[in-house]
């Protein structure tokens, strides 16, 4: 059966604003929470202004474990916590909770590698001058690493879109479970078609918004 354009549309512009909702809500929780996980893992490094060789390697084992599970098996697998803590796993709602927790371990890696690639030379300088280590984050590491970091989380946006995506396809919401509902199981090309090219352009508009901001702070 074949889709109504006409009254299908409105259907296609809420599963766009679900997708993007879901996309915004896991950016900011995800980068607050992988800003903070990557701070912990670098400066608790060996020889680190806060060295802690239990909390780096316990850190760095579990982002170790997290990332390299395929975001839908990472999906079902945690989907009982999800219902614990959500009261569900259907809905947009539901998938911002798993696609936080994925997305947090890459952001905080992201923000490690970020953060080794600073001089050591300006942590020592900021150091000799009395600086706290709570000032050496919020006034060195972090304004040196914000142009690079951004990048790195212009990334990460892209792939929450693809997250996004396969939450949709066991009941997460957005354009991916109106893909498989009316593209997939009833094979119609043209839903497919037009999911992909939203889905697209969202990428593109990510993409196009991170570099601006990433230029903006590289200048600086």
């Amino acid at each position: 059966m074949q889709v109504d354009w006409a009254t299908f549309w409105p259907r296609i512009i809420e599963a766009t604003g679900e997708t993007i909702l879901m996309v915004i809500l896991t950016l900011i929780f995800a980068t607050i929470l992988g800003l903070v996980i990557g701070l912990l893992l670098f400066v608790s490094r060996k020889g680190n202004i806060l060295e802690n060789r239990w909390v780096f390697y316990s850190l760095n084992l579990l982002i170790n474990i997290i990332r390299p599970i395929p975001f839908i098996i990472f999906l079902v697998a945690i989907s009982p916590f999800t219902r614990m803590v959500m009261g569900t796993t259907i809905g947009t709602a539901a998938a911002v909770l798993p696609m936080t927790i994925a997305a947090a371990f890459a952001v905080a890696r992201i923000v490690e590698n970020n953060l080794v690639s600073i001089d050591p030379g300006i942590i020592e300088a900021a150091q000799a001058m009395g600086a706290s280590p709570l000032r050496i984050i919020f006034t060195v590491l972090i304004p040196e690493a914000l142009g690079p970091l951004i990048l790195g989380i212009t990334f990460i946006t892209v792939g929450l879109i693809d997250f996004s995506a396969m939450a949709g396809t066991v009941g997460g919401g957005g354009l991916g479970d109106l893909a498989m509902t009316y593209g997939y199981q009833r094979f119609d090309t043209s839903v497919m078609i037009v999911t992909v090219v939203i889905l697209i352009l969202l990428v593109q508009i990510a993409q196009f918004l991170g570099n601006i901001l990433s230029r903006f702070f590289l200048r600086r």
